[in-house]
């Protein structure tokens, strides 16, 4: 604990409470701001043709010179993703593990950020002294090596973020967690800790690694044509499995994907996937084998596996595609909100002959802590204070209710808002004001420039379509010259629908004759009259409602 007195202790979540993913947290001693990983979230349906969504960091760029550095826990997406968006804004130090930072290097390149910036490695016995703080680390058990909590020493006592962790007893020396640090960090004293919470609602322990490893060979031993193994790219854990259960019953590996094949070799390259030479096959070979002696590992564009097995059961993809007699082995659970399209994908699958293993034997477990395990973390911190983070609210519930259960009252417990300054203060946790903390949409270079506005337009499109009305005047007189000509895209087959075009027509036509007559002609009430006019009339005859966009020239 440090000697210098720390005037104020406050805490902020800009993403990751209240949802999946998008996780950044914020821990402010006296005037020092200090980032706790800078996560990305993928769109949920309803954000048509977004790429990635990140956090809101108004707030960091207004206090920019306040800004200390950047801590990161594990090189999941949710973890490091935004980082280059806040790069972009400010020169700032980013302290990782080996494998995060070399992650996070090949994420700052695939989303084009090409300045000198300070990327420092740390392990989990370093020790960070900051001019308000001293930054400790403890290895925790997720389904990537070298994963860490963060530890934030203040006079009060310590800061503690878990990151994302379990307690896996079979865990291998790569994936053990340091318990005895962890108690330690605990007999210390610990003012505030903040605790994943995305399997809180989940009793009891979740399943041991060595269940799936035993399972997953078992698969392969018991599947008589080829395997498609499926998985997260970024899931190093389950690859390795992969790997393994090929290694055991005899069959090449062949790895699909790009964002996998990256990933594999950074991990390969740093020691953290333990894999034989020969055991690796291009994908080009695999006709050069029987088909018992075929696996092929892979993933999608994104890193996740669903789109590209739909394109491998449709005879789309053009590396490898399903037929009659390939096991499909799912190890990987989808993202939120795309489960009904892992259903029909499954179904396409069967439907191209292959067989699918997905649920009924345990070839995927979570890389979450469930209750006994989110338990045992706080016994071994003692926390004075708890706050829930990394979940949707009702997790975050859960997960208080846990807490209570080892103890700690509710005074003692809170669920924060997204963008809440939460102040420990006089030995009590104050909610003192929020700060901007709401979603940027990426979409291709663009960053923030798709609002709720432009996303309304999208989904108006994708439900009726469009229809753009053509008009030419002369500039003296005003009379038409040309059109109205209407252009109709996604909301009726033109060649199937002349009378309603031509009613259309005439309807604007008439619009237009009566605006120009009058004395004060004014275009934006001429195209809000075809606006109103046309929507009223198409609405009656067909029941949809298109985006209706004039276009008057003037010659």
């Amino acid at each position: 604990m440090r000697k210098r007195k720390n005037q104020s202790i406050k805490l902020m979540a800009l993403g990751g409470v209240g949802e999946n993913g998008k996780n950044m947290y914020l821990v402010e001693v006296d005037k020092d701001i200090f980032i706790i990983d800078a996560g990305l979230m993928f769109p949920e349906n309803e954000m048509l043709g977004i790429d990635i969504v990140i956090p809101d960091i108004s707030y960091l760029t207004e206090n920019k010179e306040r800004v200390k550095a950047v801590f990161l826990t594990h090189g999941h997406e949710d973890h490091i993703g935004a980082l280059s968006y806040i790069l972009r804004q400010m020169d700032i130090p980013v302290y990782g593990t080996r494998l995060t930072l070399a992650l996070a290097k090949a994420m700052l390149k695939d989303q084009e950020f090409n300045e000198p910036c300070q990327l420092i490695e740390i392990n989990s016995n370093s020790i960070i002294e900051l001019d308000t703080v001293d930054v400790s680390f403890f290895k925790t058990n997720h389904s990537i090596p070298d994963s860490v909590g963060i530890c934030i020493d203040t006079s009060e006592g310590s800061i503690v973020y878990t990151g994302d962790f379990k307690f896996d007893q079979a865990a291998t020396p790569l994936y053990k967690p340091e318990i005895g640090k962890m108690a330690n960090i605990g007999e210390r004293g610990v003012l505030c800790l903040l605790s994943d919470s995305t399997e809180a609602e989940r009793p009891g322990y979740t399943t041991s690694e060595a269940i799936v490893a035993k399972e997953m060979s078992n698969a392969f031993y018991n599947s008589h044509g080829r395997i498609i193994a499926a998985c997260f790219a970024s899931d190093i854990n389950r690859i390795q499995h992969i790997f393994d259960a090929a290694k055991e019953n005899g069959r090449k590996v062949a790895v699909v994907g790009k964002s996998l094949e990256k990933i594999y070799h950074i991990a390969l390259d740093l020691g953290y996937l333990e894999v034989e030479d020969d055991l690796i096959i291009p994908i080009s070979e695999i006709k050069e084998y029987q088909e018992q002696e075929i696996a092929v590992l892979m993933t999608g564009s994104q890193g996740e596996p669903i789109e590209a097995l739909q394109k491998m059961a449709k005879q789309l993809h053009r590396q490898v595609n399903i037929q009659p007699g390939d096991t499909v082995l799912i190890a990987g659970s989808p993202l939120r909100g795309s489960e009904l399209l892992l259903s029909k994908t499954v179904d396409m699958l069967f439907r191209a002959g292959a067989e699918v293993i997905l649920g009924k034997r345990t070839t995927h477990v979570s890389a979450h802590g469930s209750q006994e395990e989110l338990k045992f973390m706080i016994n071994l911190m003692k926390p004075t204070f708890f706050i829930p983070v990394h979940g949707e609210y009702r997790m975050l519930k859960a997960h208080s209710m846990v807490a209570q259960e080892c103890g700690l009252s509710l005074e003692q417990i809170y669920i924060p808002d997204r963008g809440e300054i939460i102040e420990i203060k006089e030995d009590k946790l104050n909610s003192s004001g929020k700060v901007p903390s709401g979603n940027i949409l990426i979409d291709g270079i663009g960053v923030g420039d798709v609002g709720n506005i432009v996303l309304r337009d999208r989904k108006l499109l994708s439900q009726d379509g469009i229809l753009i009305v053509v008009v030419t005047l002369t500039k003296q007189d005003k009379k038409i010259i040309s059109g109205p000509e209407i252009i109709s895209r996604g909301f009726v087959y033109v060649r199937e629908s002349e009378k309603l075009m031509d009613d259309s027509t005439k309807l604007v036509r008439d619009i237009v004759e009566r605006n120009t007559l009058k004395e004060s002609f004014d275009w934006s009430s001429l195209k809000q009259d075809i606006r109103d006019e046309l929507n009223r009339y198409l609405y009656e005859k067909t029941k949809r409602r298109p985006m209706i966009l004039p276009i008057i020239m003037e010659v």
